[in-house]
């Protein structure tokens, strides 16, 4: 899905170089990216005519960047309403920072930011989480930020709700699902996440699918959406981190490695979705959210939680 389209740009200072080998300005690489953005969600069918659009904020540089540009389409055309959603884990030092960044960006374009922690919502805050369980931060995380997005989102009675993942967070997760034998979480990937549409779920989209990290940034920095990179101290900690790794030297040696993989997988995908998409939605006996067994994983998260938590 890579795009050889050669564009003629000004002679001022490029700012970037495409894979193409196109060497944009700031101008023409910021009308080159809305345009991608705009053609991957026609593409796919991600958005429709009316929406009660809401984005995943975390502040850093791929939720702000997509919130930036699904404002612009909201303000053509009204019907699209737009809000965000922000998650406070509670990561010291870390999460804070982020929230005050989303809370400008809102602030400053007249989006309302709805906010929920991990402390308010499950009793504690991600950091105390990680002090009673040896767990890996990024697994226990991310059971609790999906669980809280999807569950909010229905909440705010959203129609859909876009989030940050560009082609490079797509890659890994392709692979490190190979990597772990689930082909059954690659069936649920794609631009369009999930396997059915149901009212237990708020469709998930990722109007960034086709953008590269190199792209992103540079998109976020030259359009003043963020003015430093703050990565989350646990990622160092993740397999996730090695995939990235992985895949980041094998594009400097093989240059498409990663447009490749995205093009073969989304050849393969629609046999992935038919092949699982008789796996029955249950409902979680204790909290009645959608999941995968009879007790979804937070809620397993959590009663392992308050058992060492007595222990102690």
């Amino acid at each position: 899905m890579q795009d050889k389209i050669k564009i003629n740009c000004c002679s001022h200072k490029s700012v970037i170089e495409l894979y193409s080998g196109e060497k944009l300005c700031k101008l023409h690489f910021s009308e080159y990216f809305e345009n991608k953005v705009f053609r991957t969600i026609r593409q796919f069918g991600l958005i429709g005519k009316e929406e009660n659009l809401g984005v995943a904020l975390s502040g850093g540089k791929d939720s702000l960047t997509v919130l930036h540009i699904l404002s612009k389409l909201s303000k053509e055309n009204p019907n699209i309403k737009i809000s965000a959603i922000a998650i406070d884990e509670g990561i010291h030092n870390y999460r804070d920072k982020t929230l005050e960044k989303a809370k400008e960006f809102c602030n400053n374009s007249g989006i309302k930011l709805n906010i929920f922690s991990y402390k308010e919502e499950f009793g504690l805050a991600l950091d105390e989480m990680l002090k009673i369980l040896d767990v890996k931060p990024c697994s226990i995380c991310g059971v609790f930020r999906r669980y809280l997005l999807n569950k909010k989102a229905k909440e705010l009675k959203l129609t859909k709700l876009a989030t940050g993942h560009n082609l490079d967070d797509e890659c890994q997760s392709i692979i490190m699902n190979q990597m772990k034998n689930n082909i059954n979480a690659s069936a649920r990937l794609g631009p369009k996440v999930g396997l059915v549409q149901d009212d237990k779920f708020v469709q998930r989209i990722k109007p960034l699918y086709l953008c590269t990290e190199k792209e992103v940034t540079t998109y976020a920095f030259i359009n003043g959406l963020l003015d430093n990179f703050n990565e989350c101290p646990n990622v160092p900690q993740s397999f996730r981190a090695q995939v990235r790794d992985m895949l980041n030297n094998l594009e400097n040696k093989f240059p498409g490695t990663k447009y490749s993989t995205i093009n073969s997988f989304l050849q393969t995908l629609p046999l992935l979705k038919q092949q699982f998409r008789a796996d029955a939605i249950r409902i979680c006996a204790r909290c009645s959210e959608p999941s995968a067994n009879d007790v979804c994983n937070a809620c397993a998260y959590l009663e392992r939680l308050k058992n060492k938590a007595e222990i102690r």
